[in-house]
C-alpha cells in the first residue's frame, strides 16, 4: 500500500508496520501479539508511538493494533473527513479489513473521541471501550473559557487549532517547540517522554499537511457535538480513566453509558500511556479481561 510521506516510522520489537486502504484513505497501523483484538488510538500531538511502553505487555494477552488515524503519522492527510464519526468509520473498515468482527477499543485524547464514536456507531463491533484524558466532545466543551480561570486548565490550543492556515505558517520547522511546551504544562513527569519520542512526534507533524490535518481534528468539534446528540447510550462496558484532567471524563460520559466505571490515577499528568504505563497497563488488562 502507498503512503503519503517519506516519514520514517520507529521500530518496536515484536510489532510490524502495515498500511491499509479503507474508507477512501490509507491508514498506517502497528500490530503485534496474540489474543482478542485490542485497538489503541493515540492523541495530539503524538502518534501510535505514544503507546510503545504499554504495547509489549498488552501483546502478551491481546492482538494489539495501534492505529495512526486519518491525518496522523504515516496515515494519509486528506482535505476532509476529520469529524470523529468519519474517523470512526475509517477504523471500523480497518478492523473489518483485518478480519475482525468485534474488538476491544481504547483511546487517549483525540483517540478517546474516535474510540467513543466507534463504540456509538458500531456497538455490535465493540466488546468493551476504554478512554482517558478526556472523551468525546460534548456540551461541556461549549462552556470552556477563552481566558485562564483559577483551578481550571487553560486549553488555549482549542482556539489556536481552529484558525486556518496561520498555525501551519507559524509552526513550520518549529513544531518541536510546541511539543516541548505542551509536555511542560501537561505532563507532571515530563522526563517520562524522552528526547527520542519528542523527535519522533516533531518529525511526524513536520510532514506536509500534518498541521492542517491535526487542526481539523479540533475544527470539527462543533459537528462532533451535534453527532453526539444523536447517539444512543452505550450498552457495552466502559472504562473512563484520567490524570490531571480526570474531572472531564465523567462530565463527558454522564448519561452516555449504562455500564461505566472510573479510575483516577492521582498525581498523573495528561499523558498516561507514557507517564504511568505500568498502572495503565494493569487497569486495561483487568478491564478487558
Amino acid at each position: 500500500m502507498s503512503t503519503t510521506s517519506a516519514f520514517t516510522e520507529p521500530a518496536l520489537e515484536g510489532f510490524d508496520h502495515y498500511y491499509a486502504e479503507v474508507n477512501g484513505t490509507c491508514l498506517h497501523h502497528v500490530t503485534g501479539g496474540r489474543g482478542e483484538p485490542l485497538v489503541l488510538l493515540p492523541g495530539w500531538p503524538q502518534t501510535w508511538w505514544q503507546f510503545h511502553k504499554i504495547m509489549p505487555a498488552l501483546a502478551e494477552r491481546y492482538e494489539v493494533i495501534a492505529v495512526d488515524y486519518r491525518g496522523m503519522g504515516g496515515s494519509d492527510k486528506p482535505e476532509s473527513g476529520y469529524d470523529k464519526k468519519t474517523m470512526a468509520r475509517d477504523v471500523y473498515e480497518l478492523v473489518r479489513h483485518l478480519g475482525h468482527e468485534r474488538v476491544n477499543i481504547a483511546g487517549e485524547d483525540i483517540g478517546a473521541m474516535v474510540a467513543y464514536a466507534f463504540a456509538a456507531n458500531y456497538p455490535d463491533a465493540t466488546v468493551k471501550l476504554a478512554l482517558w484524558e478526556v472523551g468525546h466532545p460534548g456540551e461541556v466543551f461549549n462552556e470552556l473559557r477563552m481566558l485562564p480561570q483559577p483551578g481550571q486548565p487553560h486549553l488555549w490550543w482549542f482556539a489556536f487549532n481552529q484558525v486556518d492556515d496561520l498555525p501551519e505558517r507559524l509552526l513550520q520547522g518549529r513544531y518541536r517547540l510546541l511539543i516541548d511546551y505542551l509536555i511542560g504544562i501537561e505532563a507532571l513527569d515530563p522526563d517520562a517522554i524522552d528526547e527520542a519520542s519528542r523527535e519522533i512526534y516533531a518529525a511526524a507533524y513536520e510532514q506536509p499537511g500534518a498541521v492542517r490535518a491535526s487542526n481539523a481534528w479540533y475544527q470539527t468539534f462543533g459537528r462532533d457535538i451535534e453527532d453526539a446528540r444523536t447517539y444512543e447510550s452505550l450498552q457495552m462496558p466502559v472504562l473512563g480513566l484520567g490524570g490531571m484532567n480526570f474531572a472531564f471524563v465523567p462530565a463527558l460520559l454522564e448519561g452516555k453509558a449504562t455500564d461505566v466505571r472510573y479510575v483516577e490515577l492521582k498525581g498523573a499528568g495528561h499523558y498516561l500511556s507514557q507517564e504511568r504505563p505500568e498502572e495503565l497497563t494493569r487497569e486495561l488488562a483487568v478491564f478487558f479481561g
